[in-house]
């Protein structure tokens, strides 16, 4: 009897029913549930927005913070347009004047170990220090001072270039002396006659600093008296490699340009000779040096956008173009006298003559059509506008006292002047400072895009993580509903019998 029982209720029969029976309860408790939890958590429930507060490193800002908010539906459109905008100068810093400020030069010309002789105006003599209690102050904004301890925060792991002519090389060493007042760098590399190919490194924040000769930008031939070439020869199609080979290893690149423009030239592109500048004696087109100039800085710029955007994983990188300094010749290059002004000029004393602002308008212009063609790939371009500054400063330049104590034997008949480069420290010291903001600006570009990326990446995440619970549920339930449409029906009889 036991045996029937046991077999009664462990028969096939039995254990489908029951089975049936617990998939109904199963199904009655599930359905509820998951119908609750997709009420309380939806499908497409928006994520956290964060809110970006976007506000200088500097506390003497004057700009409204910038807030900007990011949704699941950001795109890399987003990202790009975020880009543009933060890109767009807070002030405008170029429109200004030399105001006097009592305070000292951050260095000297023996605390600076790496002043090129001719800028070392007091080291050499240089009786007056008028020159060096002046401070530039935008119309509508502040310049902070210069913060050697932030700028290496900011190149820290990172690679800062100059590329140019001397004026390149003028301002990389003003900002070498700045530097140096936080950390000594060591010289880490040199090439070239008069050392046109260098490179430091910062060790404290692994921070290299390098200057690369190109005075054209695009490749060239500079002019050799000795072996009887007067004119340099530009080949407009190409940039100069020497510089454009290393560009993947830059981070900030600042290229300074302008006044080998000036000099004698035959224009080339693409095998065939465009024209000339200054070259009466020769049967080409005298064509200026105007459109050239556009021209060549037109294939820099593409050309380093070309070469960013065929680098995949390439990092983000700053381009800035330092405008056209003035020179300041008032007499003969070689007599006594050439630039003698002691102080600034003051606000409408002198006008900008067309040269001067021609070369500033193409370089700023270059620059724009540059960024707007770049549309936020990952390259900003940025004007240095330092021509109305640098116009502002006669009283800035070594003038005779690019030699050492010129007038220690009198007032010589013949005298070379140096009325284009700056002492150190000088003007030029200023430069750097805006350079400084353009830095911290750049890296709240930065910051912004990573927490525009980081949102992405969790929208997407959370667009997946949904996607997947719907699917399991709905899983779970065609599965329920087809089990019990595949089972036969149990009859009342059935269930009373059990």
């Amino acid at each position: 009897m036991g045996t029937n029982l046991y077999h009664h209720h462990n028969s096939p029969k039995t254990n489908h029913l029951l089975l049936k029976k617990l998939i109904i309860w199963a199904l009655y408790t599930i359905i509820p549930l998951a119908l609750l939890h997709l009420y309380l958590f939806p499908l497409f429930s928006p994520p956290p927005q964060p809110n970006a507060t976007l506000s200088s490193s500097s506390s003497s800002s004057t700009t409204t913070a910038t807030t900007t908010t990011f949704t699941s539906s950001s795109s890399q459109a987003g990202v790009a347009e975020l880009k543009k905008r933060l890109s767009r100068p807070r002030c405008n810093y170029s429109d200004g004047q030399w105001v006097r400020h009592s305070g000292e030069p951050r260095y000297s010309g023996t605390s600076c170990k790496t002043i090129k002789d001719g800028q070392n105006c007091m080291a050499h003599g240089r009786p007056d220090t008028g020159y060096l209690h002046w401070r530039w102050q935008p119309k509508q904004c502040t310049v902070p001072a210069f913060d050697p301890a932030a700028f290496l925060r900011l190149i820290e792991n990172r690679h800062l270039a100059f590329v140019g002519d001397s004026m390149a090389r003028n301002q990389l060493e003003s900002l070498l002396c700045l530097l140096a007042t936080a950390e000594e760098p060591d010289l880490v590399y040199r090439d070239g006659e008069d050392n046109k190919f260098r490179r430091w490194l910062f060790r404290g924040r692994n921070a290299t600093v390098s200057v690369l000769w190109s005075p054209f930008l695009v490749k060239g031939v500079e002019k050799s008296e000795a072996t009887g070439q007067y004119h340099n020869n530009l080949y407009l199609e190409s940039v100069n490699e020497r510089w454009a080979s290393e560009l993947d290893g830059m981070d900030v690149v600042v290229f300074s340009v302008g006044h080998w423009y000036l000099h004698p030239a035959f224009y080339h592109e693409n095998g065939v000779v465009l024209g000339c500048h200054h070259c009466p004696e020769f049967n080409h087109t005298e064509i200026g040096f105007f459109d050239v100039f556009r021209k060549a800085l037109n294939t820099t710029l593409r050309e380093v956008s070309r070469r960013h955007d065929s680098s995949p994983g390439t990092s983000e990188k700053l381009v800035v173009v330092t405008t056209f300094s003035p020179a300041h010749f008032e007499g003969e290059w070689d007599k006594a006298g050439a630039c003698p002004k002691k102080e600034p000029y003051k606000e409408g004393e002198k006008e900008m003559q067309y040269m001067d602002a021609e070369m500033r308008k193409i370089e700023v212009e270059e620059v724009a059509a540059a960024t707007e063609r770049e549309g936020g790939k990952g390259l900003r371009f940025e004007a240095l506008d330092v021509t109305k500054m640098a116009l502002m400063r006669p009283d800035g330049h070594p003038g005779p006292y690019m030699h050492p104590n010129p007038f220690a034997n009198g007032v010589q008949e013949r005298m070379q002047n140096d009325c284009v480069h700056w002492c150190l420290p000088g003007p030029i010291d200023s430069w750097n400072e805006i350079l400084l903001d353009m830095m911290r600006r750049w890296k709240v570009v930065l910051c912004e895009i990573d927490k525009v990326n980081i949102t992405l990446q969790f929208d997407s995440l959370n667009l997946l993580h949904n996607k997947a619970r719907t699917w399991l549920e709905a899983g779970l339930i065609s599965f329920t509903v087809f089990y019990l449409l595949w089972l036969p029906p149990v009859s009342s009889s059935e269930m009373d019998e059990h």
